[in-house]
């Protein structure tokens, strides 16, 4: 069945790249609504902007949609992670700003409030994506792919010089309550050097040692370090299931990302529905029903960090 929340919950802190106040407040929606942004600042145009893959606009460091009215909302990418890795299918976010609060760098505290909030079946089948056959993109040495699998699956490898990161890969089932349990609490990173370029061009003004973990060759500069050795890897792959939230409907499939960001994921959908022949929109099966993300999530899956 289709979820939504039980109650509507808020969320206040600061845009990452404005570095301005910002409140979002997350409301239950009816079946079949999907995921929907309302501007509650904007006046004489269009406020609402769907989460949807054809809406994005790239930019650096994060995913950005704009409605056809010009109305944008960025850095949404943890709060769709959030969404997904939930389960919730339907819901209307109303933010007072053109950017989701940062938090604390994860999609922990989105998880968190969600599970305290409580999640509402609704009396309406799940719609999903199965892919048929593989589509890839490429950037250089940077890859995405989609292959055919008989639910969410994921496989990343990141390859960073700094030696606090290096090479990490990891492939995870993400399957039930696998991204509450492995992902949500692992943060944004950034390197040191490329902080001064960032503020010089306006983006990452909100960003603090609290809310990204900053690493400067072999050493982490954010107190307490990295919550998992492996963290890095794991912040990319909450950045993939987010964008990949953008497809409007869960994924039957295995995505692979080596070095990819924001915009390759993007780049890989508007792949993927260029061709009619690989994917197919189907009903889900009782099993295949059981098996999505976020199905029999508990606030016990919750890491202690959060």
């Amino acid at each position: 069945m289709q979820k939504t929340l039980k109650t509507s919950v808020t969320f206040e802190g600061v845009g990452l790249h404005s570095g301005e106040p910002v409140r979002a407040t997350v409301h239950p929606a009816s079946a079949h609504h999907g995921i929907w942004f309302k501007r509650t600042d904007v006046t004489g145009a269009d406020p609402f902007v769907p989460a949807k893959w054809n809406a994005v606009e790239q930019i650096s460091l994060c995913t950005l949609i704009r409605n056809g009215d010009g109305v944008s909302v960025s850095t949404l990418e943890h709060i769709m992670a959030a969404l997904v890795g939930c389960g919730i299918h339907n819901a209307l976010v109303e933010l007072n700003g053109p950017e989701l609060p940062i938090l604390d760098g994860s999609a922990a505290v989105f998880v968190q409030r969600f599970l305290a909030a409580g999640l509402q079946a609704q009396d309406e089948p799940v719609a999903a994506i199965r892919v048929l056959r593989r589509v890839e993109v490429t950037d250089g040495l940077a890859s995405a792919r989609l292959d055919p699998a008989d639910h969410l699956i994921m496989d990343f490898r990141i390859d960073f010089e700094d030696a606090a990161i290096g090479e990490q890969t990891k492939t995870l089932s993400l399957s039930n309550g696998t991204f509450v349990r492995e992902l949500c609490d692992s943060r944004t990173f950034c390197r040191h050097s490329d902080i001064e370029f960032m503020h010089a061009n306006g983006m990452a003004l909100g960003g603090t040692l609290d809310n990204a973990v900053v690493v400067d060759g072999d050493a982490v500069l954010s107190p307490g370090g990295f919550r998992y050795k492996d963290e890095a890897v794991r912040h990319k792959m909450l950045d993939a299931l987010g964008d990949l939230g953008l497809a409007g409907a869960p994924l039957m499939a295995r995505y692979t990302g080596n070095r990819a960001g924001h915009a390759l994921t993007n780049k890989l959908l508007h792949a993927l529905f260029a061709d009619p022949t690989a994917y197919i929109v189907e009903q889900c099966t009782d099993r295949e029903s059981r098996i999505l993300p976020g199905v029999g999530v508990r606030k016990a899956d919750l890491p202690a960090i959060a």
